[in-house]
């Protein structure tokens, strides 16, 4: 669907678990491109004209789920870049029960088969990524970072700006 005011969503992860992330993305993201903290992307372009029935839609999924675990479970090559892969089947769900009720709007970004992850170097000389890769690959230990909730951003361009957020409710069990 075309939009003039596309939104994207992005699982919030919890500020100590982005921390590490936000660093590397500091550090190896070119810094002229760079106008955003790390991000877990769940929908790349959401119209933006259906706000209301968007955050809807994410307040009743939220309504519905705890804060969980998810695994950060390697080092994913991007070819200009370099991420790292996100595992959890609560994310899957959730993606899953959103996709269909945002399946009119989808572009074919959103309706390729979806692969969690954390980006901090994108854009740069492949010769660049592979050394990164190679380098974080080196110490790379699987760990857990927890989900809390889903942002909404309007993208403007190149940065984005807060549209929307909220909170998995906390008395549901956590997984």
């Amino acid at each position: 669907m075309k939009t003039n005011k596309p939104l994207i969503l992005t699982a919030r992860v919890a500020e100590v678990d982005l921390q590490p992330f936000d660093l590397l993305r500091e550090t190896h993201f070119p810094p002229e491109r760079n106008f955003l903290r790390a991000h877990l992307t769940m929908f790349h372009r959401l119209p933006g004209e259906y706000v209301k029935r968007i955050t809807g839609s994410l307040q009743s999924v939220a309504d519905h789920q705890g804060p969980f675990t998810a695994k950060v479970t390697g080092v994913r090559h991007l070819g200009m870049g370099v991420g790292f892969s996100i595992e959890s089947p609560e994310l899957i769900s959730i993606r899953d029960e959103l996709r269909k009720v945002f399946i009119n709007w989808l572009g074919s970004q959103d309706m390729r088969t979806w692969q969690p992850h954390i980006t901090i170097q994108n854009k740069v000389a492949p010769a660049r990524a592979d050394k990164l890769y190679r380098e974080l690959s080196e110490g790379f230990q699987m760990h857990g970072i927890s989900i809390t909730g889903l942002d909404l951003w309007r993208y403007l361009d190149g940065p984005w700006a807060a549209e929307w957020a909220t909170m998995f409710d906390a008395r549901q069990h956590a997984s």
